[in-house]
Parts: structure tokens; sequence; C-alpha cells
């Protein structure tokens, strides 16, 4: 009787999660505007308007560069550019592409080394909504210390407040849900071991630095 109750506070404590997860992605969008910041990051999805939110915060002059993260090999600069709103010259000037990540793990990486070649600290993230949160949690693992600023880009099957009545979306909430509670059952894991995969050496906080030289 003791472990059928543990199951089921167990099982209510991850709806209620879920939940609080749904209204958490439901109330990034509309983004605010954004502050300036050094740079602009954008990770590529199903769609071209997570791009096309982070050219046009480019061209508001919202940060100096963009990067955005997760090309396909096989898409050209220039296919990239036809899609994308703005001039060619801003484009071709301030826009860099990033064509190693194949996960959002990676996304983190290839956003964390380029923040670190360029000296930047202070980044805009553009990405979905309902993958913002684990997005966030992903480059803060791997850039510490960088102040990341959301932008989230609204998924439009998801601003109905009953989205766990259609299946679609339902499943999407949840597994997003279920990768962010893996993500951050990770990181903790790396707080206590005080060893981070993700993080190269020369990105270890200066606080970590400091705990390990006691």
């Amino acid at each position: 009787m003791k472990y059928l109750t543990l199951i089921v506070v167990a099982a209510l404590m991850w709806l209620v999660g879920l939940f609080v997860f749904a209204e958490r992605v439901r109330d990034l969008t509309p983004a605010p505007e954004p502050a300036r910041a050094d740079a602009i990051v954008a990770l590529t999805g199903p769609s071209a308007e997570r791009v096309n939110a982070a050219i046009r915060l480019l061209e508001q002059d919202k940060g100096d560069r963009v990067l955005i993260s997760g090309v396909n090999r096989e898409v050209r600069r220039r296919e990239l550019r036809a899609l994308t709103p703005g001039s060619s010259k801003l484009f071709n000037c301030c826009v860099d592409l990033g064509f190693e990540a194949e996960n959002t793990v990676g996304n983190a990486r290839e956003i964390a080394a380029w923040a670190r070649s360029k000296g930047y600290d202070d980044l805009i993230v553009v990405t979905s909504d309902y993958h913002m949160p684990r997005s966030l949690l992903e480059i803060r693992g791997a850039a510490p210390g960088v102040r990341l600023t959301p932008y989230a880009v609204s998924t439009p099957s998801l601003d109905d407040s009953r989205w766990w009545r259609a299946a679609e979306t339902a499943r999407r909430m949840t597994l997003e849900y279920m990768k962010y509670l893996a993500v951050l059952g990770r990181e903790a894991m790396h707080r206590l071991t005080g060893r981070h995969p993700e993080r190269p050496a020369e990105a270890e906080a200066p606080a970590e630095k400091a705990e390990s030289a006691t």
C-alpha cells in the first residue's frame, strides 16, 4: 500500500509539473522586446520562423551578429539567404552559419564555442516557445556566465489553453517536458560530481574553479 501511495503521489507531482511547464511555455509568447545584447543566436527547427525572427532582431540592431546553429550541411549559404528577410549586405556581413549541431546539446556546444571565439557574454536566444526552457538549460550548462535573453517564436497549436485535448499538442508538450526533466536531472548530477562533459575546461565557471582549488 505504501508503494502504491508513493507511485500515486509521484504521478500527481509529474502531472502538476507538466501543466506548470506548459503554462511557462505559453507565457513565453508573445516575446517582449529584448534589450540590446552582444549577439543573437537562432536554433534551427521545423520552420524558417526562428531564423527569420533572429534576422529581424539583427535588423533592429539588437546585436552585432547572428549565429544560426544547426544548419543542414546540404544547405548552401545563398539558399538560406533566399529564405530569410532583410538585406543581402546585412546577411553577408553579420550572419554566421553553424553546421556542427545535430540536436539541442550540439546547439549549446556550438553556441558556447562561437560566443567564446567572439568574446560575447550576452546573447539573445531565438527558438520555438516549447523548445526554449530546455535550450536555455543546455546553453547555460555549456556556456556558464553568459547572460541569456529568451526570444521565443510562437507555436500556434500550443496557444490554446486546452492543448492537452488534442493528441498532437499533448504529445509535443509531454515529450518536451520529459526531455526538460532529463536535462534538469543531468545538470544536477554534473553539479554533484563537479564534472560537466558538455563544457570545455576553459569554460569552467569561476566559482567552480575556486571550489576545485580548495
